[in-house]
């Protein structure tokens, strides 16, 4: 892949959709999350008319608190796994990538967990929720199970849409940045989903 990655939300929509290009305006990856479902089933492909998946993340559980979203291939082979920290993940959002023997292989967090506190106090404010996103947008770090910072993910200033850039910080194999791009995607829509 080409990096920087643009992952964007599309507005508007019924339910969730993302688009992932390259740095060259390539589409990489695009995602779609149906509203309503009791457990997470999200889905994505290589194009847009859905009609090649490239791979899809199930959780293991109704409740999102706790839930293990499985990764897998179209061909159906597991890739992987990512589960959101419980209590830690109050104060700073963090998650944990596995491989399929469910040995570590990176963790994702948050990169300054203040950002966060001051987003949520602007929300508290009448009208500030929409402001939120001019002015406090945080970002995550990719850490190897080594602690080398392997990518970075920033989310952009928008106003009425969400943005985020995927950067690579340090070479990975093609399987792992399989691995990374899924769990980053499924991140960002958990932390969207909290605000």
């Amino acid at each position: 892949m080409d990096y920087p990655l643009e992952l964007g939300f599309k507005i508007a929509t019924i339910g969730t959709r993302v688009r992932v290009v390259d740095a060259g305006g390539r589409l990489v990856a695009y995602v779609r999350k149906k509203k309503f479902r009791i457990r997470e089933d999200v889905r994505v492909y290589a194009d847009e008319d859905q009609r090649s998946e490239l791979f899809r993340i199930k959780a293991d559980r109704a409740w999102d608190f706790g839930a293990r979203y499985e990764i897998t291939a179209a061909d159906g082979r597991r890739l992987g796994a990512v589960k959101r920290q419980g209590m830690r993940s109050m104060w700073k959002s963090t998650y944990d990538v596995t491989d399929p023997a469910g040995r570590p292989v990176a963790t994702i967090h948050e990169e300054n967990p203040w950002v966060k506190v001051l987003d949520e106090a602007l929300e508290a404010i009448p009208g500030g929720d929409a402001l939120g996103g001019l002015f406090f947008n945080p970002a995550y770090l990719v850490d190897a199970a080594d602690g080398a910072t392997l990518m970075r993910v920033q989310k952009e200033r928008a106003l009425l849409e969400g943005r985020f850039t995927i950067s690579r910080q340090a070479d990975v194999s093609d399987t792992e940045e399989e691995l990374l791009l899924a769990s980053i995607i499924m991140m960002v829509l958990l932390e969207r989903d909290r605000g």
